[in-house]
């Protein structure tokens, strides 16, 4: 861990700095995480309520926070793991699967006063539904975020060449159905 972040981190653990920390690092990564969130949530309304659900998991869970990982990294994962609940919890609420509740989401697009998309975003944004969650993941993660694969295995907690793998299969997929589409 960089000398700055340890200082940064060590000031978030600190209790008589940890609330003007924790002002820094929302303002710092709540845009980053926020679409990192939306690209898997999909609804704006979901990814506000799973961002704030993110910032109490980290307010919370900072003293566990040793510095394996670079701290936006476990942020990021964190984030994940907080959307793929919230999907979970919804499909269960809807009495659906995790498949259905995808066509569900990309159909609730259309409507979404958020959504600036156009039909070509929609269609590219139902093509990412139908892939596996993981291939979701690292597609969005890598298209739309443009994270590095160094930085997605740190976050993903696997392999580089899984990633490229992975991207490279989750491209042809889409390609492909967006040409039968």
């Amino acid at each position: 861990m960089a000398n700055k972040e340890f200082q940064f981190v060590k000031r978030l653990q600190d209790s008589s700095t940890s609330q003007e920390a924790f002002r820094e690092l929302i303002s710092d990564y709540k845009e980053r995480l926020y679409w990192h969130i939306r690209n898997m949530v999909k609804s704006h309304d979901d990814a506000d309520d799973v961002l704030q659900n993110t910032f109490l998991k980290v307010y919370r869970n900072i003293d566990q926070f040793k510095g394996d990982s670079k701290l936006y990294s476990w942020m990021y994962r964190i984030a994940t793991n907080e959307s793929i609940t919230f999907l979970n919890k919804k499909a269960r609420r809807l009495q659906i699967t995790s498949e259905e509740l995808q066509d569900l989401i990309i159909d609730n697009l259309q409507s979404d006063v958020y959504f600036e998309g156009d039909e070509i975003q929609l269609k590219l944004q139902k093509a990412i539904a139908s892939l596996p969650d993981k291939q979701q993941q690292v597609f969005n993660m890598k298209y739309f975020e443009e994270l590095k694969y160094r930085e997605m295995a740190e976050i993903l907690e696997t392999s580089e060449g899984a990633l490229k793998a992975s991207y490279h299969i989750a491209s042809k997929k889409i390609e492909e159905y967006l040409k039968s589409n």
